[in-house]
């Protein structure tokens, strides 16, 4: 089938007659859940169900759960975790194997209430300026460290059946505005983003989905790069990834203009999908009929996407536990 270029949220913990009836219309890529859409396990699989079957297919279901302020399923149901960037200084020379057991259990506890996808690794490398919105929730400020903690991280939550987003693309550490409110302007050198900036997702250009970031890089093109062709071009042929690219939420201060026309705008930029949360059911309409059916491209790298979840390796969560409380010094059991 032909999917809808969308990715849509709903307002509660079931949805209503009213968001159904949209689903089964638009038929969205995928879905994303918010802390409203979480309560108890049984209720979440419920609601994972209920997407799919209004949607028609067995939609991606994505969440961020990063870990430290950006998680939405916690304690005392899930296990809270630290911010990354304390846990990666915590886990020192094992930050990398301390980052695959901490996403490997993250992917148990979404998989086992119907969540295949989760929004990270987040590999923008946090810099002396970088806005406290996303500072505590970078892996590192040396690239290296970066790619091997977003590496680790994505490996586990394949290995647990939850497609990894690689986030914020082509790289958002050297923001000083929180994109949420503020566009982010960039003005450093682009062979100094190459090197720094664009480094960890080139390394990680294989993976399935990736999301824009909502920021502007002065010396490429004035246009956010989710919006800007010159940005995705970058993208696909310098950084070559060739997989999904999903936008952040177009919902989001950074970007003026009208939700359905940056809709347009990033699907003729050449996402491959649009992000939209937080809005009234009208709105979402409007985005959905806007950003239209995928693309053929788009389409060829969803399948792809699509083709590499996975049925969960088995694991032994006490043991796991364990060995990532010996790690870092930090009760890691639920």
């Amino acid at each position: 089938m032909r999917f809808g270029a969308t990715i849509l949220d709903a307002d509660g913990l079931r949805l209503t007659d009213e968001e159904k009836a949209l689903f089964r219309a638009v038929k969205p890529f995928g879905f994303i859940l918010f802390a409203r859409n979480i309560d108890t396990p049984d209720q979440v699989h419920e609601l994972c169900a209920e997407m799919r079957d209004a949607a028609g297919h067995h939609a991606i279901i994505t969440v961020d759960q990063e870990g430290g302020r950006v998680q939405r399923l916690r304690a005392p149901i899930w296990r809270d975790w630290s911010a990354p960037l304390d846990f990666v200084s915590a886990a020192g020379e094992n930050a990398a194997e301390a980052m695959y057991l901490r996403f490997r259990l993250i992917a148990a506890e979404l998989y086992d209430v119907g969540i295949d996808s989760n929004c990270a690794p987040m590999v923008d490398v946090a810099g002396p300026q970088t806005h406290e919105f996303l500072r505590n929730r970078c892996y590192g400020t040396d690239t290296a460290r970066v790619i091997a903690c977003g590496r680790a991280a994505a490996d586990a939550m394949l290995a647990g059946g939850v497609l990894p987003v690689v986030k914020h693309m082509p790289g958002h550490g050297r923001a000083t505005m929180d994109s949420h409110f503020d566009l982010p302007l960039v003005d450093a050198a682009q062979g100094d983003l190459a090197k720094h900036d664009f480094a960890p997702f080139k390394a990680l250009n294989d993976l399935p989905m990736g999301m824009t970031a909502h920021l502007v890089y002065d010396v490429i093109d004035p246009r956010p790069a989710t919006l800007s062709p010159v940005m995705m071009r970058l993208i696909r042929d310098e950084i070559g990834f060739d997989n999904l690219i999903m936008t952040d939420d177009i919902s989001m201060k950074a970007l003026a203009g009208s939700p359905a026309d940056n809709a347009q705008a990033a699907i003729a930029a050449g996402c491959d999908v649009v992000l939209y949360c937080n809005a009234p059911l009208a709105d979402r309409a409007a985005v959905a009929e806007a950003a239209g059916e995928m693309t053929d491209a788009a389409q060829t790298r969803a399948a792809r996407a699509l083709a590499a979840r996975k049925t969960p390796d088995d694991i032994d969560i006490s043991a796991l536990s364990a060995k990532l409380s010996a790690l870092t010094g930090e009760d890691m059991h639920g």
